[in-house]
């Protein structure tokens, strides 16, 4: 390569550098303030595709504790992959049933094991529709335990939590639930 040659490259990509992080070009490379930061598979910004659970989860405000239990036992990137995947997601009214102070506790990055194992056992591999869960008696979890399924007066239980509402995304469903599952004891 020619010593010219190399000047010129070298000149590109200066000019290309300084390009990528000019005045009025702020929003280019970043991430909107209002949404979590994110890294990783799940950091990656889609708009035109069909959300995936975890968009639906941060796009939800009745959901902001799942989103930060979910956040502080890294399963972001869970949430996102292909699936299909099925998560009962509590809602910020299921959260606040838990005995005071157990949130703020679980979410200690010493307590980050207990609060991953709480966050898996509310999803299970597969997609299943709200008619689905409707016509099965259990169902496997992600941490190989079962949730029960019934049906009373045409309500939708799992575990004894109620089924409020089912939203598909890209990568499987979401049915909002008004408890959170707690896995059996090992």
């Amino acid at each position: 390569m020619t010593r010219n040659t190399t000047i010129i490259l070298i000149i590109g990509l200066c000019a290309m550098c300084l390009a990528c992080t000019s005045p009025g070009n702020e929003n280019a490379n970043s991430v909107s303030n209002d949404a979590p930061a994110l890294k990783g598979q799940s950091g990656v910004i889609d708009e035109e595709s069909e959300p995936h659970i975890l968009n639906i989860a941060i796009g939800s405000p009745d959901h902001t504790t799942l989103v930060a239990a979910v956040q502080a036992a890294s399963l972001e990137d869970v949430l996102t992959n292909a699936g299909p995947l099925t998560v009962f997601a509590p809602n910020n009214d299921a959260f606040a049933k838990l005995p005071e102070g157990t949130v703020e506790n679980l979410l200690k990055p010493e307590n980050k094991e207990t609060l991953a194992n709480i966050i898996t056992f509310h999803a299970a591999p597969g997609s299943y529709t709200g008619k689905n869960i409707k016509g099965v008696m259990g169902i496997g979890q992600a941490t190989g335990d079962k949730v029960e399924v019934k049906v009373e007066e045409g309500i939708t239980y799992v575990n004894g939590a109620k089924v409020l509402g089912s939203v598909k995304a890209s990568n499987g469903w979401v049915h909002v639930i008004d408890q959170v599952l707690l896995p059996p004891e090992k």
